[in-house]
């Protein structure tokens, strides 16, 4: 048999699980577990609990009452960090709330489609995780990018180009996601046929280019012609340009000329791709205008270098 403590004589299951507010059922299987350790058994084999026992019976209760998973509350009771526990569990329960909104917004805009586009809706929804990571355009455009990139340099891109999921989306912006999903992971990208198109440029861009030199250079054309896009001003001469045709002068070693903007012109003619007009559409409708994205600063540069002939 159990002796009595000091503190007090020791507690039954049905006694413990009474002051604690919680089941006998509840109780055992918190002891098998192992958070709830026993002070022995009763002659007749029943468990008995220290009265200290209740206390932490009660923090287990509290904590578990937020859907903390048992092994963070056993590292809790073991002395680990609380805070460290609720912020987890915070962190946990905000991805679950954002997940619920991203499957409300796709189920509002699977209601609302028209019942002939519902079957082709549905199975692009279907194929979009929720919410979604953006892995799948992350590795889209590490394919395309130059391998000699740094990797500084290559991580600027593609934090550039690959929106962030928002965290409330309306329907259209779910859609728009699910679009932008289903063209990155469906194979190659554009940019590889891109470049392609640009080995077959004319003389003026004729030879190997220096991709670190170009996309450095290009970083800074596309901030300025985000800023003109920002204060509406249509593409025409100017920092922006003069930044622009810069960046691909010394990625192909070459001067700032008449003839070398009449190469670079008929290249960015050349290299028009519908994959990825089509991917900086989806990334326009994901940020619904939350500002001018890369591809169309690119746009508003090729734009102004056609009115500059």
């Amino acid at each position: 048999m159990v002796a009595e403590e000091p503190g007090g004589s020791p507690l039954s299951i049905g006694e413990l699980a009474h002051r604690a507010g919680v089941t006998v059922k509840t109780v055992r299987h918190y002891s098998d577990q192992g958070l709830l350790p026993d002070a022995g058994r009763s002659a007749g084999g029943h468990r008995r609990y220290d009265p200290e026992a209740l206390d932490r019976l009660r923090r287990i209760r509290d904590l578990r009452a937020f859907g903390m998973p048992l092994p963070d509350v056993a590292e809790a009771l073991a002395g680990g960090s609380l805070e460290r526990a609720l912020a987890g569990r915070l962190a946990a329960v905000g991805g679950q709330l954002t997940a619920l909104r991203w499957q409300e917004a796709a189920l509002r805009a699977l209601t609302e489609a028209s019942a002939d586009q519902r079957p082709a809706l549905l199975r692009l929804l279907g194929g979009l995780p929720l919410p979604p990571t953006g892995d799948g355009a992350v590795r889209f455009w590490r394919r395309q990018l130059p391998r000699a990139l740094p990797s500084a340099l290559r991580d600027a891109v593609v934090d550039a180009a690959v929106p962030v999921p928002p965290a409330d989306p309306e329907p259209a912006q779910v859609v728009g996601y699910a679009r932008l999903h289903a063209l990155t992971t469906a194979g190659t990208g554009g940019l590889a046929e891109r470049c392609r198109r640009v080995r077959r440029a004319p003389a003026a861009l004729a030879g190997d280019s220096d991709p670190v030199a170009l996309y450095r250079g290009l970083a800074e054309a596309y901030a300025l012609a985000a800023a003109a896009l920002a204060a509406g001003r249509p593409p025409g001469p100017g920092d922006a340009l003069d930044s622009f045709v810069a960046a691909h002068a010394r990625a192909y070693r070459r001067r700032d000329s008449p003839a070398f903007r009449a190469g670079l012109r008929a290249v960015s003619a050349a290299g028009e791709d519908p994959r990825m007009r089509a991917y900086w559409r989806y990334v326009d409708e994901v940020t619904a205008g939350g500002g001018p994205t890369m591809g169309a600063a690119h746009d508003w540069l090729v734009g102004a270098l056609g009115r500059d002939g």
